[in-house]
């Protein structure tokens, strides 16, 4: 871990790019398009190949523990893929470890190693799936020092990251949920009434971020108050399974945006790298900074929503007549367009994950350009977009549209998203990066 604690004021260093109206185009750390790809290990297509294969693993049933959130094993994994590449190209302040390595190390090889290496820890059972990847990775490069420099290289640093989150707090069985029974407090939701998920995040230490609480949402309105009659009757009119109001693309828009949201972000991220044939290392340092910051959202999100606690849609309009609100009318037979989440309703959780995305990826390749997203739940479906900031917003009115959240979870979701990822990305170009929130760790903070 690196010595000599300094302050975290470096500026931001990632420049944001000039672009085309018509394509997003890709910008290097050095304020120049990237280069297409090389035949000397320098293709950012290794990255992409760990990043799918980390999809695939975290979308199959069985394949991870179901009280282990998925942004913890992306954030490690890529990580440990970022800090066995600046090991050898010494060009960006590392996340936690740089280790000794020669300049002529094959950060390609370093890279898949890092990535095998740290992923077979999370996951031991997919050992043999995890070694045919590598495998066919190594297969393709040339034997020699290089390549077995790059090979030790990627061994160390995931090895180092690996045992540096052991103790973060992930394993730690909380205490049962005690639901509240006033208006406004968070009850397990209808049709199945399951127990709440994740109640213990917020104890898991952060990867960069100082705090669990560091970015906490303001209180929301309160239930009695007409700012929260108007959010709930939006949702109530546009979220209802059999809503008159909602058009047939907010529908669409709905069920489009189900899948987890981390998914699909990295899933975008994958082929705006695959587009631009961004390098390697810009490529390990975008899904790195990418993938703390949805880690570190998701703790951030879990400790808001458990400190406030508050009711989801389907429980306010059901008990409306209870509230003691008189511009809400209760309906105890409102169902949501989609089954409700297990956990609390204020921040949303798409509209935190989408900002932090839109965020990171607007600071690599701009934010202006054509975008075209797929989903895992509407095959064959295409929405296209014009910036990574509208693919953000859409993402968090999709949860109104389906009848999961009010306009107030969205707007505290997209503030706490948009101040996480900046603090990342302040934070990646200083000395320290992620060693302010593994020293709290380590002392016992969380």
């Amino acid at each position: 871990m690196k010595k000599s604690p300094l302050a975290l004021v470096a500026a931001l260093g990632i420049v944001l790019g000039v672009v085309a109206t018509t394509a997003i185009t890709a910008v290097a750390t050095n304020n120049t398009k990237p280069p297409p790809p090389r035949a000397d290990g320098r293709s950012g297509a290794v990255v992409v190949a760990w990043n799918q294969e980390l999809l695939h693993i975290v979308q199959a049933p069985g394949d991870r523990p179901a009280n282990i959130h998925p942004t913890r094993s992306f954030a490690i994994m890529h990580a440990a893929i970022y800090d066995a590449v600046v090991s050898v190209t010494r060009d960006d302040p590392p996340y936690l470890f740089s280790v000794p390595a020669p300049r002529e190390a094959r950060i390609d090889a370093a890279a898949a190693q890092a990535a095998h290496d740290s992923l077979a820890a999370l996951y031991p059972k997919l050992q043999p799936e995890l070694d045919s990847l590598l495998d066919s990775q190594l297969g393709s490069i040339p034997d020699g020092k290089p390549k077995q420099d790059g090979i030790r290289v990627g061994v160390d640093v995931a090895a180092r990251l690996v045992a540096a989150r052991a103790n973060d707090g992930s394993a730690v069985v909380p205490p049962p949920f005690v639901a509240g029974t006033q208006p406004g407090d968070y009850r397990p939701t209808p049709p199945n009434f399951p127990a709440p998920v994740f109640t213990g995040w917020a104890d898991v230490a952060p990867f960069v971020i100082g705090s669990a609480s560091q970015f906490r949402p303001a209180s929301p309105p309160a239930v009695t108050s007409a700012a929260y009659a108007s959010a709930l009757n939006e949702v109530k009119s546009l979220g209802q399974n059999t809503s008159a109001t909602r058009t047939a693309d907010q529908t669409v828009v709905a069920k489009f945006w189900a899948p987890p949201i981390w998914n699909t972000w990295n899933e975008i991220a994958d082929r705006a790298v695959t587009a631009h044939h961004t390098n390697l290392e810009t490529s390990a340092r975008l899904f790195a900074i990418l993938n703390l910051t949805f880690a570190d959202s998701v703790i951030a999100f879990y400790e808001a929503k458990y400190h406030f606690t508050v009711w989801r849609p389907i429980t306010a309009i059901r008990l409306g007549d209870t509230i003691g609100n008189p511009a809400i009318t209760g309906d105890p037979s409102w169902t949501p367009l989609a089954v409700t989440a297990a956990d609390p309703s204020y921040p949303g959780a798409h509209s935190t994950m989408s900002a932090a995305g839109a965020s990171v990826l607007s600071a690599f390749f701009g934010d202006r350009g054509q975008i075209d997203v797929t989903s895992d739940t509407l095959p064959g479906t295409v929405r296209s977009f014009t910036s990574f900031g509208a693919i953000a917003t859409e993402a968090g009115l999709s949860r109104i549209y389906a009848g999961q959240h009010t306009p107030l979870d969205d707007a505290a979701g997209q503030q706490l998203g948009r101040q996480v990822a900046q603090f990342v990305l302040r934070s990646s170009k200083s000395q320290d990066f992620g060693s302010c929130a593994a020293a709290v760790s380590v002392a016992g903070g969380y």
